[in-house]
């Protein structure tokens, strides 16, 4: 990152602990600017960045195209890809950035569609030798109550119990026949932050219990000490072929793990992870720089436990980024 010192945290939008993380790791290493693309000029995060940039959806013809040249115009060494979507457009450009000089912290795009598509993922934790909750497509009376989500989609939208076939039914006319149904787990749900470097090799793995959930994001999550569901994550990563920041929900019992799901992106609540011993924005930024990293496995604060409250950003019209 000599020519290219700065970094480019792409979908930014209310990401703001995400990219004050940047800031830091960078001024810590002695790095450059962290700049925040969103869409919108109403994005919180574009004002907690040295610089906001307005990028256009990921969708658009042009986006790869606009994207390479602002890296090369605004000096970027590093992407930070943070929304589902540009996840896998940014993966399989991934070869086109690293030849203009940057690295685009993204998945391969077989990995990508394998977290994606919640079908193929079941069959990658089971080939993993790893457990999901149970699925039961065709459930009859003893199977009740059951879980039916989405094949794809980002997070949980319209994903939820249903009690009877007649509440099945209903909710597969919103999710679509071939909606995962699965058996509904009562047990602790706990996140699994990791870090894979750039040969996916598992630099870090911390597990925490998610303790509130609001909209599907942690609002009060602890870290805790269970190396079986550290090993058990950082091996399904690998057996994915996962790189950078990954997160991982699984249900925890006493004598079982079941993983519901994998972002191969980080997290709304990763900031816990960076606070008790995984900086993984430095580490990301290290690997930019093509450092090695050495594994810190097992290397946490246990019984942290994150608040997360919401903080007001004032912006005036002169300061609104125009497109």
């Amino acid at each position: 990152m000599a020519e290219r010192p700065n970094v480019l945290v792409t979908s930014a939008a209310r990401k703001v602990p995400l990219v004050r993380a940047f800031r830091r790791a960078s001024r810590k290493v002695g790095g450059g600017k962290v700049l925040a693309g969103d869409v919108s000029s109403l994005a919180a995060a574009l004002y907690a960045a040295d610089a906001g940039v307005l990028l256009p959806r990921s969708d658009d013809p042009g986006f790869v195209e606009h994207l390479l040249a602002l890296c090369q115009r605004e000096r970027v060494g590093l992407v930070i890809p943070t929304r589902d979507a540009e996840l896998p457009v940014f993966a399989r450009a991934a070869t086109r950035f690293a030849e203009s000089g940057t690295l685009v912290l993204v998945s391969p795009p077989d990995a990508v569609e394998l977290c994606q598509d919640k079908r193929a993922f079941i069959g990658a934790v089971a080939a993993a030798g790893l457990a999901t909750p149970r699925v039961v497509d065709e459930p009859g009376p003893s199977d009740f109550p059951v879980f039916v989500k989405a094949r794809r989609g980002a997070g949980a939208r319209g994903a939820g119990p249903a009690a009877d076939a007649a509440a099945l039914a209903s909710l597969r006319v919103d999710l679509g026949a071939d909606a995962v149904v699965q058996e509904l787990v009562d047990a602790p749900e706990h996140t699994i932050d990791a870090f894979l470097d750039l040969d996916g090799i598992a630099i870090s793995a911390v597990p925490r219990e998610r303790i509130q959930v609001v909209a599907g994001e942690s609002v009060v999550t602890r870290t805790v000490a269970d190396a079986a569901l550290a090993d058990a994550a950082t091996r399904l990563c690998t057996s994915i072929g996962l790189i950078g920041h990954v997160t991982l929900q699984a249900f925890r019992s006493p004598d079982r793990i079941a993983f519901i799901e994998i972002n191969p992106r980080y997290g709304g609540a990763a900031n816990l992870g960076f606070e008790a011993g995984a900086p993984t924005p430095e580490w990301a930024i290290r690997l930019a720089r093509g450092e090695r990293l050495e594994p810190r496995l097992g290397d946490y604060e246990v019984g942290l436990t994150m608040l997360r409250a919401a903080d007001d950003h004032f912006v005036r019209d002169a300061e609104l980024l125009r497109p």
